[in-house]
């Protein structure tokens, strides 16, 4: 994939950004408990997802008012749960080339805004822009995340990578038109081990901006 023609990366927040795999285990297999269910197919389906998507696949006799309550529930159980939340293997390192090159960044997550700050703060990351479930009407995968996002960088969906770890992330992603690195040994247009060596693979493939132009901003 030729990386010299990526203006804007949107980055997931758990899993990709942010390390918080033991809180969001902790959570779902609480929720599971409280609901009667076998946690690990529940697991098998939740990374990536926005609670209530997962709450409607396994609980599908629920009307809506009885998924927002389950779905907040399961929100509820992961907000305080930040003990072993720190920043994924490469993270800053990835961070502080975007920085180097002037390319703007985003993340695009399915927690809402509290939990994603609570852990991106946890991980001592300040993303210039957030986008959250909140955001958008439809979560992952559909793309409408990572378009709000990309409009908002002004950048052409095309000119964007998206960086996942989770088949719906990189399904949004393609559907909004982007490219994608997939981690976790995931299908993408690029296949990465961490953020350290999409970091080293960008400046590889970018020269050093000598001065900020407009897509070097931040906004």
């Amino acid at each position: 994939m030729e990386l010299s023609t990526v203006h804007a990366v949107l980055l997931d927040m758990d899993g990709t950004l942010v390390d918080s795999d033991a809180s969001v285990e902790r959570a779902w297999t609480t929720w599971s408990a409280e609901h009667g269910l076998d946690p690990d197919p529940v697991l098998a389906i939740a990374h990536g997802s926005p609670p209530e998507r997962t709450v409607r696949r396994v609980l599908p006799a629920l009307g809506d008012a009885a998924v927002a309550a389950a779905s907040q529930r399961q929100m509820d159980l992961q907000y305080d749960d930040l003990a072993d939340v720190v920043a994924a293997p490469g993270a800053h390192e990835l961070l502080a080339a975007l920085d180097r090159l002037g390319l703007p960044w985003a993340v695009v997550t399915s927690a809402d805004v509290r939990l994603a700050e609570a852990r991106l703060g946890a991980a001592g990351i300040d993303p210039p822009l957030l986008v959250t479930v909140e955001d958008v009407q439809r979560g992952k995968p559909d793309p409408e995340g990572f378009l709000i996002a990309a409009g908002r960088l002004g950048v052409d969906p095309a000119a964007c990578l998206v960086v996942e770890d989770s088949e719906p992330g990189l399904a949004s992603g393609r559907a909004a038109g982007m490219r994608t690195a997939a981690l976790r040994g995931l299908d993408g247009d690029l296949r990465i081990a961490d953020l350290a060596q999409l970091a080293h693979l960008l400046e590889r493939a970018r020269p050093r901006p000598s001065g900020r132009d407009a897509v070097g901003h931040r906004r």
